[in-house]
């Protein structure tokens, strides 16, 4: 089943929001009103809401030798595409968090790497070795 996924979050700033989405990591932006905007990231919407400033606990937790955030979102997109987006977003000397390779050499292997976007959310790119081992166990 190809399906796409829609989440609603909380932002600070519609203006930065816009910007990052749009112009950083190249997004499209759907419906936008004075205190709401619709990212497409890759073809899965995301629904930001103006709401001032908020808070987050960013507990983390461990996979492997990494600490990882436990509140964040992501996608996976093909490797071709996390190449290029990782290089870009690299170039801007945007700070890129955790950029590895996971389960290497098993099941479920896949590239991946965090960035922070202006709502303070931490943003996942994954790229999996073997597209069929994302849910595989």
């Amino acid at each position: 089943m190809d399906t796409k996924f829609h989440l609603a979050l909380p932002c600070k700033d519609i203006a930065e929001t816009r910007t990052f989405y749009l112009d950083v990591i190249k997004a499209g932006i759907g419906r936008q009103a004075e205190h709401w905007l619709d990212v497409d990231l890759f073809g899965n919407q995301l629904t930001f809401t103006q709401s001032g400033s908020f808070n987050f606990d960013f507990k983390n937790y461990r996979l492997e030798d990494y600490i990882l955030p436990s509140f964040h979102f992501g996608v996976i997109v093909p490797v071709e595409v996390w190449g290029e987006l990782y290089s870009r977003l690299f170039q801007m000397d945007l700070e890129i968090t955790t950029e590895t390779t996971f389960m290497q050499d098993r099941i479920g292997e896949h590239l991946s790497f965090f960035v922070q976007d202006p709502n303070g959310y931490m943003v996942e790119f994954k790229s999996f070795k073997d597209p069929k081992d994302i849910f595989a166990t």
